[in-house]
């Protein structure tokens, strides 16, 4: 199995990597070479995924049973990636919420905002040092089609992904130059547990494959894009939505989520 060109001896490390995207991320810089450490909640689950990914593709292992929504648990994660040597961070770890904002939990919302905006936000500050200090690495973050329009029945959910989104296009240009690559990922719907983890799984049935997003995003990551989208549709969408008054881009993206 060869090694990812420059690699030798560092981990790409993936959050939520226990099932669907965060899997599919795994398996494909395992194919590329890459040792794989995986972060998530689950240790049974991290387990099956790791010892698979080994035996089929020959490469290293690595897990971590963690909460990075709980900020003591983060710490402790962040401090380990400091001391190790990451070739690439794919910030995939976030959940969602469906329903009015009004009807739902709030500290609910808060694990949610914690996950998605702060500890992706925490674990590249603890990545980029030794990044910079090898003069490579890459950083992928998974945010949303959400993020291109504020979407009632998922209002703080797209809010966290515009905010993943726009981070990344900004850490994209301040990076340029220094063999750092950092990409938003920004998947429509797909075809993971994450409508299940929302609460209602009825909705946007025309989903994509998770390989399929990850096609895409590795793609956009070897021609340094700082924004992928994946899919003809969804790209359609979201070029539509930067164009249309925000009472048009409400309407249309309550219309699509509670259908």
């Amino acid at each position: 199995m060869r090694k990812v060109k420059g690699m030798k001896n560092t981990w790409a490390v993936v959050t939520g990597g226990s099932s669907g995207l965060g899997v599919a991320f795994a398996e494909r810089l395992a194919a590329e070479g890459a040792d794989v450490w995986l972060a998530a909640r689950s240790q049974d689950k991290l387990r099956d995924v790791a010892d698979r990914i080994s035996g089929e593709f020959g490469v290293a292992t690595r897990i971590s049973v963690v909460d990075l929504s709980d900020d003591e648990a983060r710490a402790a994660f962040m401090a380990e990636l400091r001391d190790a040597r990451v070739s690439h961070l794919v910030n995939n770890a976030g959940f969602a919420q469906i329903g009015s904002f009004a009807d739902s939990d709030p500290e609910r919302t808060t694990e949610m905002l914690e996950l998605n905006v702060v500890a992706l936000t925490d674990l590249i500050h603890a990545v980029l040092p030794g990044m910079h200090e090898r003069g490579r690495g890459a950083i992928i973050n998974v945010a949303s089609t959400g993020a291109f329009q504020p979407t009632p029945s998922m209002a703080a959910y797209a809010a966290s992904k515009a905010y993943v989104l726009n981070l990344s296009a900004a850490l994209w240009q301040e990076l340029k130059g220094t063999g750092i690559r950092v990409l938003a990922s920004c998947p429509g719907p797909t075809e993971t547990d994450f409508w299940t983890v929302a609460g209602n799984d009825s909705v946007l049935k025309n989903r994509r494959t998770p390989q399929q997003v990850v096609d895409a995003t590795m793609d956009g990551l070897r021609r340094n894009r700082p924004v992928v989208i994946d899919g003809a549709w969804n790209k359609a969408l979201a070029f539509a939505a930067r164009f249309a008054p925000v009472q048009a881009q409400t309407a249309v993206s309550h219309y699509v989520t509670t259908r």
